[in-house]
């Protein structure tokens, strides 16, 4: 039924409740897992101008390759972790709007599902930061299987 799974993380154990989901899913169905880390840029500064940006939110460049570095270890120790379980995976670091690479992806891979956890912060906590899982499924065009986050 299903043959490849995109699973957005950001690395905190709140995402990484959908992978017991995942894990069954992939292992009844036969499907590659695609683990996704996207990174998502507010505003780039260079360094050399010597200037000071408070208030503003900014990266660096070389925040942007220390992030890239970080979502690369941790994809690359869980793919080896659900590969000793028998799972065929493989994990792409991404740069951009988050819900939008996560629609990009699913379509340039040909995920038959997305799988992702809810942090179900609710309220105004929602409505401020928005949601990722909710922007998702709003535009999705494909399977989605989200499962709600406990603390």
């Amino acid at each position: 039924m299903y043959k490849t799974i995109l699973v957005p993380l950001d690395g905190s154990d709140m995402a990484e409740a959908i992978l017991p989901h995942v894990e069954e899913v992939a292992r009844l169905c036969g499907a590659a897992v695609i683990f996704l880390n996207v990174i998502e840029l507010p505003h780039i500064i260079p360094q050399d101008k010597g200037e000071s940006y408070t208030g503003l939110p900014y990266v660096t460049a070389a925040d942007v390759e220390q992030q890239g570095q970080e979502a690369r270890r941790y994809l690359d120790d869980l793919t080896a972790r659900e590969a000793a379980k028998g799972i065929t995976t493989r994990g792409l670091v991404e740069h951009g709007p988050i819900v939008a690479t996560i629609l990009r992806l699913a379509a340039e891979e040909s995920a038959d599902l997305i799988a992702m956890a809810s942090h179900g912060r609710g309220g105004l906590a929602d409505v401020y930061y928005g949601s990722v899982a909710a922007g998702v499924l709003q535009r999705i065009d494909r399977p989605l299987l989200i499962v709600r986050a406990q603390k």
